[in-house]
């Protein structure tokens, strides 16, 4: 797929124990991408974007923005070539 982009991110700040993994997910599924978001031992959630490039970049807005009780203090991404295709979205 030509307009095909693999995201990986970590976001910092109030981001555990405030329904965000969820809120990834609910937008990353609207959009039909594949990968996974999780929480980190350090407090951070790490997640991984699979998908057509425009709706990645819709998703990465709602990341940076956050659910109603969490604190977006920082997104930090990376593209990345991956062989592997996650044909659906899961919480880790």
């Amino acid at each position: 797929m030509q307009n095909r982009r693999n995201v990986k991110g970590l976001v910092s700040g109030r981001v555990q124990g405030v329904g965000f993994r969820y809120h990834v997910m609910r937008h990353a599924q609207a959009e039909k991408l594949g990968g996974y978001v999780r929480n980190l031992a350090d407090g951070r959630v790490e997640f991984l974007l699979q998908g057509e490039s425009a709706a990645v970049a819709r998703v990465i807005e709602h990341i940076r923005r956050g659910p109603a009780y969490a604190r977006v203090d920082e997104v930090s991404l990376g593209d990345f070539d991956s062989t592997e295709i996650a044909s659906e979205f899961t919480v880790r």
